[in-house]
């Protein structure tokens, strides 16, 4: 810490948490008078018996409901401008954001959108484009699904462009929701797949935020706390799913994206190219990246490393044992602990390389990254 410093800690969203929180929702809207949400998930979310459920209740109480759902899962900007067109074309009050990361970060970006009228990606923060964000947006309410991205409590939408496929984010304070309803009910019957693979990109958040750059104790702390609720739970949540375990991942989720606006790291660098090359799922991406990640940041950090691994339960000072544990806790979970098991071959390597290099989260790394490094580590995941 430098005493001569001022520093400035954010921790505003009203979250309501617990089994039944949705059932919250239809009261919470009279109350505040929005009448004509825009209800954004995705397509498969949409067929669900719960989200009809919850259409069903604000129906009930006489509240318009208009749905998209017509995004892709790894969301692009294409379809930010044709939600944007909905809810304009529609007359709409709000929006609320029911799903992952995916659905959460459109409904985000069509928020933005509503009374934001520059290209979209003038608003990308990597390029200065927040000083843009200068308008309220819609009354934003998230409702997350899954128990990983945690972008319900986000400030910041991560969105590809249409051809590329390049990542930009958009980001402001002003694009925080205004109520968080985070419901474990709505997370009991994810596939074991999806729960592992977002559970692992929970736990990549508190890890990379633990060890970013620059001094933030309460990130510091949540991101402890984080993993240890991950470490008790996501086996359970994975393969019995109840409602205990899906509680604490939930929460391990919400404070993982509370945690990393210190900062993200090499982890993420190393899985976003994945995502845009080859449209491996984001979780997935994380949880096989994680432990060479580690293995790379553990030199030098062997303190913060003892810490982690007293809150993942391996014990007292046994940071060195970090990694193994990363690569059992996959292996646990049956997730692939190589890239070539996704279907990455020899040629993606040095692409993929250029990308992680390009990627916004590495300057946080808690060491420097260059491309021959993330090459390096690709050809050991590999």
């Amino acid at each position: 810490m430098d005493t001569d410093k001022i520093y400035g800690f954010n921790f505003p969203t009203p979250i309501r948490f617990g089994a039944g929180a949705i059932n919250e929702l239809p009261d919470y809207l009279s109350r505040n008078g929005l009448n004509r949400p825009l209800l954004v998930t995705d397509p498969t979310i949409a067929e669900l018996p719960f989200f009809k459920e919850i259409q069903r209740k604000l129906t009930g109480r006489g509240i318009d409901v208009i749905v998209f759902h017509d995004l892709h899962k790894n969301p692009v900007k294409s379809d930010v401008l044709q939600g944007g067109d909905v809810y304009r074309g529609n007359n709409r009050d709000s929006i609320i954001g029911v799903g992952g990361g995916a659905a959460l970060d459109v409904a985000r970006a069509i928020a933005l959108r509503a009374h934001h009228h520059r290209d979209l990606f003038d608003y990308d923060d990597l390029i200065g484009g927040d000083i843009y964000v200068t308008n309220e947006i819609p009354h934003l309410i998230t409702v997350p699904t899954t128990a990983g991205t945690g972008s319900e409590v986000g400030r910041s939408a991560i969105i590809s462009e249409d051809e590329t496929k390049k990542k930009r984010i958009l980001f402001s304070p002003r694009l925080m929701a205004k109520i968080v309803f985070a419901d474990p009910l709505l997370t009991m019957d994810l596939p074991a797949f999806v729960t592992a693979a977002t559970g692992m990109d929970a736990l990549t958040h508190n890890m990379e935020a633990y060890l970013a750059k620059g001094y933030h104790p309460m990130c510091d702390g949540i991101a402890l706390e984080g993993m240890a609720m991950v470490a008790t739970a996501i086996e359970k949540a994975t393969k019995e799913s109840d409602l205990q375990s899906r509680s604490k991942m939930l929460l391990a989720s919400l404070m993982g994206a509370v945690a990393f606006q210190k900062g993200l790291g090499i982890v993420h660098s190393l899985a976003h190219p994945l995502s845009s090359l080859l449209d491996t799922h984001h979780g997935l991406a994380n949880a096989i990246n994680l432990p060479y990640g580690m293995q790379f940041n553990y030199a030098g950090f062997e303190d913060r490393f003892d810490k982690m691994a007293v809150a993942l339960g391996i014990g007292n000072n046994a940071g060195d044992k970090v990694v193994d544990y990363l690569f059992e806790l996959n292996t646990r979970l049956d997730l692939p602990t190589h890239l070539s098991s996704i279907g990455v071959q020899k040629q993606h390597l040095a692409p993929l390389s250029e990308l992680a290099y390009a990627d916004f989260c590495h300057p946080s790394n808690p060491k420097p990254v260059t491309t021959e490094d993330f090459l390096a580590i690709y050809e050991t995941a590999f």
